[in-house]
Parts: structure tokens; C-alpha cells; sequence
């Protein structure tokens, strides 16, 4: 039997470590967009020509190459915007590497799972933890040449990571396939094309503290003039001293405004971006800036008041509240999302849920949020789950990278800590154990329900299963006793009431009715009607024998 893996103690998830604001720029005037069209596509330009540079250096990179870019750049466009473009560029190589490693353990992965079940008998069932043999021999003969194709990409991928050299398209891998599909994708190839130019230009500044507002190439007065130090090709296009472009539209971030007004009247550091949307027609600026992340709070201080856990599902949140002592509290709540449609689309719909979720944990007066620590890269694979093509887009749907972070840095700003969990059995041990007892008449708990009770009590280092699941704490403060009377029979009850509860010791409220199955008052006219609890034993003439009576609480 296999060794089941240790379960993780939960531990509260850290702060953001910075923060991105976003704003519209309007009225903006011809000459403005003609501007900053021209800035874009020289940066761009210069932008492919340096990740070309990089990408042919590989694995010999060092600081002096990268100092020799940046010098060889400087002379085009200046020296703000030539340490930009080469520290883009850096991220870029590195993201594309780590992307590479990814794909190699995919690979590999995949090329485990195949040799594994083509090395068992056709039709052989497999367990819970292994994959059995292949259903018939049709698919055993493709899985056999599909091997073949894996093992080939992997020796190819792995050939490029030894050689330090990456694939990386500027402007989207996607966007560039596009161009095969513009029936598909409904655009036209002028359509195309500007969403292509869009996503290539490169109109993005690092912060500089100690310097004016906090930038010196892309400026933002804290009463919102924008204006741009131009290339030195460009620089006959300035309206401005110095070089630079005013532009006639005014910023304003509504979140974070403050914060941000602040940073700059004090010159601290603050990166922008300006970026165009072609499909709606808007230009918009994103202002980022690095804080301090914040101290974590012991985990037991932020479970003093309770804690909500929730289940992340693919088109919900199921959250329910939880006491101290591990008791639901209330009745579920679920916060629905739709992740149909476009990446602003389902990151807004991800947001609105989360925003409603903070908005209620809040209200229940808890300082903590628990949710699990998901991780589903390694559960994607086409080979885990073979034809099961609906449950590996069901997985693959779900945003559990996004929402994590998304919930880490918007409980930042609202005091509530986000503990994390190990996901193991949560689903499983929660039905199993919480999702009976709590359904009732009125009240239909689903299996996620239950789960959100699994996962609070988990963060809480309260069990999980239990012999006899106690039941919620009623209002005069008792549990469900244990199914002897006498403690000693099955032990003591297993969620006893806190002795600091309210009315813990006090009588239980007045229920409307007969308090006990005694004969009612009027039983005296009916007495006759009813049958007799004696019997006459027939082989004594003169002996009554009665039951024992039954006795009721």
C-alpha cells in the first residue's frame, strides 16, 4: 500500500510586495495621438533589435554585454530610455527561460505517463493513484506513435536549453497565429495589422527615486499633465522645454489616487505605461510603484475571531463561516463569476467576486480568509486524464493563480489575513462528513458547501473527520450528545460548547407545543376508545400481566 504523503500546516499568505493602478486618457487631440504613435513604434523598434541581441548571446550573458546594449542604445533615444528598454528586455529572456523549463517537465511528464501504461496488459483497470492500461488496441498503437512525437519534441526542447536559446515573439505568439485565422478571429487584415503595431510599440519608463516626481522620461503631475521625454530623433516634435510633449489630456487614478499623489509630491519612484486599445479606440496609462510587503500576523491572532473558508470552483466561490471552535455559523454563501468571454472580462468578473466576498467576511466581523493552495500545472496533462477533454478544460478554466493573487492583494487593503491550506481531501472528507448533518429541510447543502467547512477547519488545526460530526451550535449554546447517554460508553461529545459561550449552562428556549408525550388533558373522553395496555396470559386464570412501559424523554 502506498505511504500517503504528510498533510502541510496552513500558513498565512504574504502581502503584495507592489502595486498597479490604471487610467483612462481622454480628449486627447490628433497631434497627441500622432505623437505618441511615432514614440511608440521607434521605441519598438528598437526594443526587437535589442531582445535579438540578447537571445544571440544565451547562456554568455554578463553584465558587461548587458552595459555594452544600453551603451549602444543611448545614442538613438537617451539613456532613460535605453535602460528601460534593456531591463524589458532582461524580463523578457527570463520569462521566456522559465517558460522553457516548464515545458520541459510537461514533456517528461507526459513521456512517464505514456510508457507506463503502454507497459501494462490492454484493458487493465487502474487504481486510484495509477493509471491502468489502455482500453482497446486501436488507442495502444496511437499512444505507442504519439510517445515518439513527445520524445522527439523533448530532445529538441531540451537541445535549445542547453544551447541558452529561446523562442520569443514580440507582440504575442498568439496574435501572430492570428494571421492564419482572420476569418476565425472576425478581423480584417488593416484590423490585424493595428493590433499588431499596437502590441509591439514600447512606450514604458522605470521609476527613479530622488528624481522630479519620481520619473524623468514619463512624467505625471499630481494634477494629472502627462508629458514625454522624446527620442532624439523625435525631438523637433516637442511643445515643451527640454525636449519633452505635453500632452492635452488629463490623468486621475480613482484607486489608490492618494497613495499615489503622495509618492510623487514626495519623488519616490514611479514606473508608467501607456498602452492602446485598437478594438475600443482608448489610450490608457498604468502607474506601478513597489511597497514594502506587509508584516503577516501570527496565525493564530488571525484566527481569534473566526474564519471563513472558501472552495474555488469554476464558476463560483462557496465560502461559510466558522466560529472558534470549527461550528458553520449561518447559513452558505455563494459569489458567482462568469469566465466566458475575453482576459478583461473574466479578470473583472474575478474581481467583483472577490469584492463582494471581502465585503461580506468583513461584515461577519472575521479576520481571516481560508482557502486552499492550489496548484493545477501538473494536472492539466492530456496524458493524467486521457479523454476526459471536459474536465481538463474544466481545470485548465479555473483561475487559481489569478484569484490567489487577486485575493492576496485586495485583502491587503481591507485588514484580513489569507491563510492557505493543503487541498488534500478537502473535497472528499468534507462531503463525506459535514454535508449530511447540515442539510435539512429548509436548507440544501451541496458538496462544496461542505468543503468550505473542510477547508476552515483545516486552517482552524481542527480535524476534519469525525466519529460522530457534531452538529452547529444552536443559539442556547449544546451539541448532539454522543449515542449512549453515559459519556463513558463512546467518549466525551466531540464539539462541546466553549465554556466562555453564551448561555452556555442555561435552560433551552420555549418551544411551542406539548413538552412531553403524556396523555393530554382531555385524555379521560378517549380513554375508552383506546387499546388496552394489558394482557391476559392464558395459562393463569387469575394473574394480570402488564408490559414494561416505554419510557420517552
Amino acid at each position: 500500500m502506498a505511504e500517503l504523503r504528510p498533510i502541510a500546516a496552513p500558513f498565512v499568505a504574504l502581502g503584495p510586495s507592489g502595486v498597479a493602478v490604471r487610467s483612462r486618457l481622454k480628449d486627447l487631440t490628433p497631434e497627441d495621438e500622432k505623437v505618441l504613435r511615432l514614440v511608440g513604434a521607434h521605441l519598438g523598434s528598437l526594443a526587437s533589435t535589442d531582445l535579438k541581441a540578447r537571445c544571440r548571446d544565451g547562456l554568455v550573458h554578463s553584465t558587461e554585454s548587458w552595459a555594452t546594449r544600453k551603451r549602444d542604445l543611448t545614442a538613438r533615444p537617451s539613456s532613460r530610455w535605453a535602460g528601460s528598454i534593456t531591463k524589458a528586455t532582461h524580463d523578457q529572456w527570463a520569462l521566456a527561460r522559465r517558460g522553457q523549463a516548464a515545458h520541459v517537465q510537461s514533456l517528461e511528464a507526459g513521456i512517464t505517463t505514456i510508457r507506463h501504461r503502454l507497459s501494462l496488459p490492454v484493458g487493465q483497470k487502474g487504481t486510484r493513484r495509477a493509471p491502468g492500461g489502455y482500453r482497446c488496441a486501436h488507442e495502444w498503437f496511437h499512444k505507442t506513435r504519439r510517445l515518439h512525437v513527445l520524445e522527439d519534441r523533448l530532445e529538441k526542447v531540451q537541445a535549445d536549453r542547453e544551447a541558452g536559446r529561446v523562442h520569443v515573439v514580440r507582440g504575442g505568439k498568439r496574435l501572430l497565429g492570428t494571421r492564419h485565422n482572420l476569418g476565425t478571429a472576425q478581423l480584417t487584415e488593416a484590423q490585424w495589422r493595428e493590433r499588431w503595431e499596437a502590441e509591439r510599440w514600447f512606450l514604458k519608463a522605470d521609476g527613479e527615486s530622488g528624481k522630479r516626481l519620481g520619473n524623468e522620461t514619463i512624467r505625471i503631475t499630481p494634477e494629472g499633465e502627462v508629458s514625454i521625454k522624446l527620442p532624439a530623433p523625435l525631438a523637433d516634435l516637442a511643445n515643451a522645454k527640454h525636449g519633452r510633449y505635453v500632452l492635452a489630456a488629463k490623468v486621475r487614478f480613482p484607486h489608490r489616487g492618494q497613495e499615489w499623489a503622495d509618492r510623487v509630491e514626495a519623488n519616490r519612484a514611479v514606473a508608467y505605461r501607456i498602452h492602446h486599445d485598437t478594438r475600443r479606440g482608448r489610450w490608457s496609462a498604468d502607474a506601478s510603484w513597489q511597497i514594502p510587503p506587509t508584516k503577516t500576523i501570527p496565525l493564530k491572532a488571525a484566527l481569534a475571531d473566526g474564519v471563513v473558508g472558501v472552495d474555488t470552483n469554476a464558476d463560483h466561490l462557496a465560502a461559510w463561516r466558522l466560529d472558534t471552535h470549527g461550528n458553520p455559523i449561518g447559513r452558505p454563501r455563494r459569489f458567482f463569476y462568469d469566465l466566458s468571454g475575453n482576459a478583461q472580462h473574466r479578470d473583472a468578473q474575478v474581481r467583483h467576486a472577490l469584492t463582494r466576498l471581502l465585503n461580506w467576511a468583513k461584515t461577519c466581523g472575521v479576520k481571516a480568509i481560508a482557502v486552499e493552495d492550489l496548484d493545477f500545472q501538473a494536472e492539466k496533462t492530456r496524458e493524467k486524464h486521457g479523454r476526459k477533454r471536459q474536465f481538463r478544460q474544466l481545470i485548465s478554466g479555473m483561475p487559481t493563480g489569478k484569484l490567489r493573487a487577486r485575493l492576496t492583494s485586495m485583502a491587503d487593503a481591507t485588514g484580513i489575513a489569507i491563510n492557505a491550506v493543503d487541498p488534500a481531501c478537502t473535497s472528499k472528507w468534507g462531503a463525506q462528513h459535514w454535508q449530511k448533518p447540515l442539510a435539512g429541510p429548509t436548507r440544501k447543502t451541496t458538496r462544496r458547501d461542505a468543503e468550505s467547512i473542510a477547508i476552515g477547519r483545516r486552517a482552524q488545526g481542527h480535524p476534519i473527520r469525525l466519529g460522530a460530526p457534531p452538529r452547529p451550535l444552536r443559539h442556547w449554546g449544546r451539541t448532539t450528545p454522543p449515542r449512549a447517554h453515559q459519556s463513558d460508553v463512546h467518549g466525551h461529545r466531540t464539539g462541546q460548547a466553549d465554556r466562555r459561550a453564551p448561555r452556555r449552562e442555561g435552560p433551552r428556549p420555549r418551544i411551542p407545543g406539548p413538552r412531553t408525550r403524556s396523555v393530554p388533558p382531555d385524555a379521560a373522553s378517549t380513554r375508552a376508545t383506546r387499546t388496552s395496555k394489558t394482557v391476559r396470559d392464558v395459562r393463569s386464570d387469575q394473574e394480570w400481566v402488564q408490559d414494561s412501559l416505554l419510557l420517552t424523554d
